[in-house]
């Protein structure tokens, strides 16, 4: 995934070595590397994305898996989660076939979006098919399902108290051995430097941030966000600095964070209330920022900022 990865653990007897536990988890990436991974020609994604309109193929239960994931985020988001960008992301310079960042053309942005869209996608029994020559990128939720995957089988190997952090996206349950719990730090949206927004304690609980504040170029003095709308085929543009989700699902807290993104402080918000979805957003105000959470984020962790 380009990035780093994190797992803390509370040793007892009957958890196996480390050494075994770092094999488990690396057999567990490296399988959803060569699944899902769009920097690498041989994954069965890459192996999807090349086919032409009206092909199915065979593809293995975790696609097949996420692609399902993502249409359920899809219709929840109102069409803010798309798994089908990468032919925007790619012309805007964000994708892996992106060839520098830059605006492209009315005309390449209606022409990218027309090879866009869940609609255009279809599971029938073990085969994923294609009616446009659609090309799947999981990005947005292949670190969230990655976090729950490594966490599942570290249960299943006798592991009870944990903390374990992929590209971001992390998950936490138990107690550390002096019986505290969990902490960690919601990110203010800074590029100059890491700073806490709010603290939270998780158990049992995955979180996710999505922002705007890392990963933009900007061209003729105005900035360009690498989170894309689905509507309009552009970079979002709005006053939403970050968004962070709280679900029991890192995966769903992975997407749900993007969508929210996308839809920006209001409609995000308005859709995350109506959702019961535990979220903390993070808006620009003039040189600074303004905090607001959902009802739901607030009966987890109480309202208010902590510094």
């Amino acid at each position: 995934m380009g990035s780093t990865y994190t797992v803390k653990y509370v040793r007892s007897g009957a958890v196996p070595s480390k050494e075994e536990l770092h094999g488990e988890v690396e057999a567990i990436l490296d399988d959803i590397d060569k699944q899902l991974s769009t920097y690498r020609s041989d994954s069965d994604v890459e192996r999807f994305n090349a086919l032409p309109a009206g092909s199915c193929e065979p593809m293995p239960e975790m696609v097949r898996e996420l692609v399902a994931a993502g249409e359920r985020l899809s219709a929840d988001s109102e069409g803010a989660f798309d798994l089908t960008l990468e032919p925007l992301l790619n012309i805007w310079g964000f994708g892996p076939q992106g060839r520098g960042e830059r605006v492209p053309s009315a005309e390449d942005i209606e022409a990218a979006k027309a090879f866009t869209g869940h609609r255009h996608l279809r599971i029938n029994g073990e085969q994923l098919c294609k009616a446009v020559a659609v090309q799947l990128d999981f990005n947005s939720i292949a670190a969230g399902y990655a976090v729950d995957r490594v966490v599942d089988r570290l249960k299943a190997l006798g592991v009870q108290s944990y903390l374990v952090e992929i590209t971001g996206e992390l998950k936490a349950e138990g107690r550390k051995p002096d019986g505290s719990p969990w902490r960690i730090a919601i990110e203010a949206p800074r590029d100059d430097q890491r700073v806490a927004q709010k603290i939270v304690e998780l158990d049992g609980l995955g979180v996710s941030t999505s922002g705007d504040y890392r990963n933009y170029f900007e061209q003729d003095g105005r900035r360009y966000s690498h989170t894309l709308d689905p509507q309009s085929g552009r970079p979002i543009d709005h006053h939403l600095a970050a968004v962070t989700v709280i679900d029991r699902s890192t995966l769903r807290a992975d997407g749900l964070s993007t969508a929210l993104m996308v839809l920006g402080p209001e409609r995000g918000l308005a859709l995350a209330e109506r959702n019961a979805i535990a979220a903390f957003f993070v808006i620009r105000e003039g040189q600074g920022f303004a905090t607001k959470s959902t009802s739901a984020f607030d009966e987890l962790f109480g309202a208010g900022v902590e510094q």
